[in-house]
C-alpha cells in the first residue's frame, strides 16, 4: 500500500476551499505536471457566490471536470497499467452540424474551449453545446480521456442522466450537443439551504441510486459523484453529469481518481476496487446532503488528515442528529469492506433499494419522474440560463467551422464529419 503521506504529496497541495476538486485518471503517456483548467461537461452556477466555497478533489486533467467557474482542480493521479479497451454498446445517435444551431450564449469556459446554449433551427429546442480544441486536447494529452468520455455517454439514456444526442468535429474543434439542463447544480442548492430535511435527501439520493444502477448494468463505473455533478432539470428531478471519470469496468480497476472528500478506502489505500466505490460515494453524498458537509471534512488543506480519516473507518465520523435509518443506510453503504457493503453484496442494488430509509419511495412511479420534486428551479422559459455566469463570448463562435488544416481528426474517430467543412 502507498503510504499517505507519499499519496498526498502527488495531489494535496491543491486542495482546500469547500468545493469538491477531482483527481484525475493518469496514464502512462501524461506528463507529470500539474494540468491545465479542463472543460466540463456541465455548466458552473452562478448562485456560488465565490470559489472559496468550493471543495478540493484530485484527477487527472480531463476535458470533463467542473472547470467553468474554477472549482476543483484536477491534478496528477497514479499510474494505472494499460487496460484492454472494451468498447460498450452504443446507442443510435443524431447527425448534426453547426449550421443546425442557433448560438445563444456562453455557459461557461475553460482550457480546451466552451460550452454554449444553443437552439436547434430545426425543431426550436435548447441544447448545450461543448466544444474542445482538438489540438489544445492533443497537446495536453487528453485524447483517451476525450473519446472514453464519448463512448461512456454514448452508450446511456436515463431519465436520471445527462443525455447526449451527438458529436462531430471540424478541422479545429469538437462538439458535443448534450442536454441543456437549466436548473444549476444541487451544490447550488444544498449551499443555499446549509442543508436537506431528511425527506429531501431522500427524493435525490434515491434519484442518484437509480441512475447508479443503470450504469452499473452497463457496466459502468462512475467514480465522481458529488453534488457538483448533479445538475437539477426544469421539473426539480436530477441529471447525473460529467462522465470524464467513467469507463468500462466488467470486474476491478486501480486507478486513483474522483474527488477526495468521496473517496472509497479501497481506492485511497491503492488497492484494486470495483463499482461498488459508487455506493460507498452515494453514501458520502446522503451524509452531506443532511448535515451540509461531508464525514471525513477538515478545514485543514492537508489531505494527509483527510485520507487518515478515510482509512479511519465510520467509527470515528462525528455524527449529527440524523435519522436512524438515515445513520444506518449511510454506515451500510460507507462499510470499509466492500464485500460487505451495501450494493456489492448477493442481492446488490437491491440492498439499497430494500433499506427501510427507502421504505416510502415508490420507485416505479420515482422512475417515471411522477413524484413532485421537492424544489423547482425558478426557470422563467425555456432557453433561460439564469442559473449560470455571464461570460465574455470573445467572437469565440466566429472562428468555429472555418476551414484548414487538421492534423489530429483521425485520432478522434467517434467525432463523425458532419460539421460545416468546404
Amino acid at each position: 500500500m502507498i503510504s499517505i503521506k507519499r499519496m498526498a504529496g502527488k495531489f494535496g497541495s491543491h486542495l482546500g476551499g469547500h468545493h469538491h476538486k477531482a483527481i484525475p485518471e493518469e496514464h502512462e503517456e501524461q506528463e507529470k505536471q500539474l494540468p491545465p483548467t479542463p472543460v466540463s461537461t456541465h455548466y458552473s452556477s452562478s448562485s456560488i457566490t465565490s470559489s472559496s466555497d468550493y471543495r478540493g478533489s484530485i484527477s487527472t486533467a480531463r476535458t470533463s471536470v467542473s472547470a467553468w467557474s474554477g472549482k476543483r482542480e484536477s491534478m496528477p493521479g497514479v499510474e494505472e497499467e494499460k487496460p484492454v479497451i472494451q468498447r460498450v454498446n452504443k446507442r443510435p445517435k443524431g447527425t448534426y452540424r453547426l449550421s443546425d444551431f442557433i448560438i445563444q450564449r456562453t455557459l461557461g469556459t475553460g482550457s480546451f474551449g466552451r460550452v454554449h446554449l444553443v437552439r436547434s433551427k430545426h425543431n426550436l429546442r435548447f441544447y448545450a453545446i461543448k466544444v474542445l480544441n482538438k489540438e489544445k486536447v492533443v497537446k495536453t494529452k487528453q485524447v483517451e480521456h476525450t473519446n472514453n468520455e464519448q463512448q461512456m455517454l454514448a452508450a446511456v439514456q436515463h431519465p436520471f442522466i445527462i443525455n447526449l444526442w451527438g458529436t462531430f468535429q471540424d478541422s479545429t474543434n469538437l462538439y458535443m450537443v448534450m442536454d441543456f439542463v437549466p436548473g444549476g447544480e444541487l451544490f447550488t442548492l444544498l449551499r443555499r439551504s446549509n442543508r436537506f430535511p431528511d425527506p429531501v435527501a431522500k427524493f435525490y439520493a434515491a434519484e442518484v441510486a437509480l441512475a447508479l444502477n443503470h450504469l452499473h448494468s452497463l457496466d459502468i463505473i462512475y467514480r465522481d459523484l458529488k453534488p457538483e455533478n448533479i445538475l437539477l432539470n426544469m421539473d426539480g428531478h436530477i441529471k447525473v453529469a460529467d462522465f470524464g471519470f467513467a469507463k468500462s469496468c466488467t470486474t476491478t480497476t486501480w486507478t486513483l481518481c474522483g474527488t477526495p472528500d468521496y473517496l472509497a478506502p479501497e481506492i485511497v489505500s491503492q488497492q484494486r476496487y470495483n463499482k461498488s466505490v459508487d455506493w460507498y460515494a452515494l453514501g458520502v453524498l446522503i451524509f452531506e446532503m443532511l448535515s451540509g458537509l461531508p464525514p471525513y471534512h477538515h478545514p485543514d488543506p492537508n489531505p494527509v488528515l483527510l485520507y487518515e480519516r478515510i482509512i479511519r473507518g465510520p467509527a470515528y465520523i462525528k455524527w449529527p442528529a440524523f435519522n436512524g435509518l438515515a445513520t444506518d443506510l449511510i454506515l451500510k453503504l460507507m462499510e470499509s469492506d466492500p464485500s460487505k457493503r451495501y450494493g456489492n453484496m448477493r442481492h446488490g442494488a437491491g440492498d439499497v433499494f430494500a433499506h427501510p430509509w427507502f421504505r416510502e419511495v415508490d420507485w416505479d412511479r420515482l422512475a417515471a419522474r411522477e413524484i413532485t420534486a421537492p424544489y423547482l428551479p425558478k426557470i422563467s422559459g425555456d432557453g433561460d440560463a439564469s442559473a449560470f455566469d455571464q461570460y465574455p463570448e470573445d467572437n469565440a463562435a466566429a472562428q468555429y467551422g472555418l476551414p484548414g488544416p487538421d492534423p489530429y481528426g483521425s485520432v478522434f474517430p467517434d467525432f463523425d464529419y458532419a460539421g460545416d467543412l468546404p
